[in-house]
């Protein structure tokens, strides 16, 4: 009997665990392949390739990104190979189980809820060696009604099998995410979350775990994302493993873990800031809101102050890039709560602030009690809310194109000395300058196009000039300043008007190359000579090189070089 079981990702770049689970338990008595797909490649594609292979059982893992299209596959492919047994598998199939029989015809068994040892036990049972009413966690039809088994018991987690091993792998370690798992459940209750729904937490062997990382290195990979609901909620575990990766760590590899900040002792930022080389750890810490009420209607405990004390001293420790994330929608969080709760975590200086919005979760005890907070939201995957009773859709809307314009500029660091600027003194508040600049865009119709470097420049030059922006020329310093540090090669021709006429520019190339140390001994070190300077360097004039609002003016030059291997640009200051 040939088993396949797969996927749609969301991304190439990323990879399915739960495949490599299934394909490990069910081993040595099943060899199944797990091919992977992403939701962007053509429905006609993947059935093709699915069909060529053949095979007796197929299952799918699904989740709220991938199961409309799942859907498409499925329904094409019983169509040219009706004689497969089509399996469903995951989160999105594993709620309201009776909705996915009745809208999956095609679908021939739903395997509920963790599935590693259900699938197995399927798969015997279709070769013939099983009956099906010893399995558990199983729905299937009997004579067109559908049957729901549920779990008979969970499984001891320290003896499933790696799924980390498979030699088809060893090729893509180094171009996509690896995903870990070293724990399942949270001691958590948030009611917006499918983690809530499992009761305690259980965890996997931990040298296991660490052979498996070395493992991982040992073959390429760069970056490990732990998938752990709360990977510190044990003090004592969260410290073994950060110095097992301290002291066993590959360079150049990235381990990225969910934080829950509030929770964390200063002793273990302490430690991290004293041991812990740059940029190897990554934090993603959920704040969702900073309302008070509204944590409290969704049973979500969290303490403000101590998150922002975790928060700061990781940032001030320079080690530990941080990613928060935010929900908009959140019962009784209406525009302006929403807003204040942006401010509070923008104040923090994240790397990354991701804007999420509410999604009503097959399962969860939001989406059970919806009816209280008046919610709209949408009947199929991802089934994002468009409104409540505390927020509009006009609300959703203008609160998306915050979100747009802060992917763009603040999470992805296209110019952070002027978005540091703009956010801290030029407009009330920072959500005040995201909402003004995305309304703007908007308007402008950009979000319908894409765009380059020059481009996001470009546009945000064109607002601050449309709204008359006090220290217009200041800003758009920084923005020449931030520009240019972007570029590893010297770009053709910058977005700006030229400040400096033809016979000033050659005037201060004669005065840079006479006397070169007025940029200073980090220029003259880099010992430039004429043809190098002219063919490498852009000199512009600026009226102030500070972000400080009320730095006096005054002219200076601004020479950035380019390093002609590409590694980027360094940028010099002199008064003039």
């Amino acid at each position: 009997m040939k088993v396949i079981a797969t996927t749609l990702n969301a991304k190439y770049i990323h990879t399915s665990l739960s495949i490599r689970y299934l394909k490990a338990y069910a081993a040595p008595e099943f060899d199944i392949e797990i091919p992977e797909y992403t939701i962007k490649d053509p429905t006609i594609n993947i059935v093709t390739d699915l069909y060529t292979r053949k095979a007796d059982v197929i299952g799918f893992s699904c989740y709220i990104w991938n199961i409309e299209e799942t859907i498409k596959i499925i329904s094409l492919l019983k169509k040219v190979q009706p004689e497969v047994t089509v399996v469903l598998g995951g989160p999105e199939v594993s709620y309201d189980v009776d909705y996915w029989m009745e809208r999956i015809p095609d679908a021939d068994y739903i395997v509920i809820g963790e599935g590693e040892k259900t699938f197995k036990q399927l798969l015997t049972h279709l070769s013939g060696n099983e009956s099906i009413e010893q399995i558990g966690g199983i729905a299937y039809r009997n004579h067109g009604k559908s049957i729901i088994k549920p779990h008979n018991d969970k499984l001891n987690l320290k003896e499933i099998p790696s799924p980390y091993r498979f030699i088809e792998d060893r090729d893509d370690l180094s171009k996509r995410v690896v995903y870990m798992e070293t724990s399942r459940g949270c001691p958590f209750n948030c009611q917006f979350c499918l983690s809530s729904i499992e009761i305690g937490v259980r965890y996997f062997d931990r040298e296991k775990i660490k052979d498996d990382i070395r493992y991982l290195m040992e073959n390429g990979a760069k970056t490990i994302k732990f998938v752990d609901r709360t990977f510190n909620i044990s003090r004592s575990y969260a410290m073994e493993m950060f110095q097992f990766l301290i002291d066993e760590h590959v360079p150049g590899c990235v381990f990225q873990f969910e934080i829950t900040a509030d929770i964390m002792r200063p002793e273990v930022i302490e430690f991290l800031n004293k041991n812990a080389p740059a940029g190897l750890f990554r934090f993603e810490i959920g704040v969702q809101s900073t309302n008070d009420y509204t944590n409290e209607l969704v049973k979500r405990k969290q303490n403000f102050e101590k998150l922002t004390r975790t928060v700061t001293l990781v940032k001030n420790g320079g080690k530990i890039d941080q990613h928060l994330d935010l929900i908009a929608g959140l019962p009784e969080e209406n525009y302006d709560s929403f807003k204040q709760t942006f401010n509070d975590v923008f104040a923090l200086g994240p790397e990354e602030l991701q804007l999420g919005f509410l999604k009503m979760l097959r399962g969860t005890g939001l989406r059970i009690r919806s009816d209280e907070y008046g919610y709209v939201y949408s009947d199929t995957s991802p089934y994002e809310i468009v409104s409540n009773n505390v927020l509009s859709f006009d609300d959703i809307i203008k609160i998306k194109q915050v979100e747009d314009v802060l992917e763009k500029y603040w999470n992805d660091h296209r110019m952070d000395t002027t978005l540091s600027y703009l956010t801290d003194h030029a407009f009330p508040t920072p959500f005040d300058f995201f909402q003004d600049f995305g309304l703007y865009w908007e308007a402008q119709g950009w979000s319908k196009i894409g765009h380059q470097l020059e481009d996001l420049f470009k546009r945000l030059n064109a607002f601050l000039k449309q709204i008359d922006m006090p220290n217009l020329e200041r800003i758009t310093d920084l923005m020449k300043i931030d520009y240019l540090s972007q570029h590893k090669f010297k770009p053709r021709k910058p977005w700006w008007k030229d400040t400096l006429s033809q016979e000033d520019r050659s005037k201060y190339y004669q005065l840079i190359q006479s006397n070169p140390s007025i940029l200073g001994e980090a220029f003259v070190s880099l010992q430039l000579h004429q043809k190098e300077l002219h063919k490498h360097t852009i000199l512009e004039q600026l009226q102030y090189d500070s972000s400080e609002p009320n730095a006096p003016k005054g002219k200076k030059l601004l020479l950035a070089f380019f390093n002609p291997n590409g590694s980027g640009s360094q940028l010099f200051i002199a008064d003039l």
